[in-house]
């Protein structure tokens, strides 16, 4: 499995970074939790099965583009939670997007909400979360609004946990 990801500015990771930490600390589900120098804040703009992380280079010539991170998102999978920050969709963002799902191509069907129209972005902060966790997570979590800039981009490979810098 490939994403291809937009990477926050110093402030917005530190804003991201801030509520991973107090969730740690409060022994609940963090992406923090996960010790990898991989490991960061970042808006996934497509998941494929396969793709040549070469193909992205030029998305380098979108960025910086703004980033505005404004309260939370909730997505579900069955009884569990995932909770993340809400970036703000702008006409620059969604065309990055754009650019980014035409090169990856169709998206399998359980990527498919990484599709053209189909994309809710987001910066994951915690996953996992039963609904009794995601009530303490919300009360320790903060969510202001926040605005900087995505100055970088990768690819990720799952498989082989490696990056590819793109910016």
């Amino acid at each position: 499995m490939f994403s291809v990801e937009l990477i926050p500015d110093a402030e917005l990771d530190r804003a991201v970074r801030d509520d991973w930490d107090r969730l740690l600390g409060a022994d609940l589900p963090s992406s923090g939790r996960n010790p990898a120098p991989s490991n960061r804040p970042h808006v996934t703009l497509a998941v494929r099965d396969r793709v040549d992380p070469a193909a992205f280079a030029g998305i380098a010539e979108l960025l910086p583009v703004a980033l505005e991170l404004a309260g939370f998102v909730l997505l579900g999978h069955r009884d569990r939670y995932v909770l993340a920050r809400h970036v703000v969709v702008s006409a620059p963002l969604l065309a990055i997007h754009r650019v980014v799902a035409e090169v990856a191509g169709r998206p399998e069907p359980r990527y498919s909400n990484t599709g053209i129209d189909r994309w809710t972005p987001h910066i994951t902060v915690a996953r996992g979360l039963t609904a009794a966790r995601l009530a303490t997570a919300m009360r320790l979590v903060k969510a202001p609004n926040v605005v900087g800039q995505a100055t970088g981009a990768r690819v990720w490979d799952a498989d082989a946990r490696r990056v590819t810098t793109i910016r």
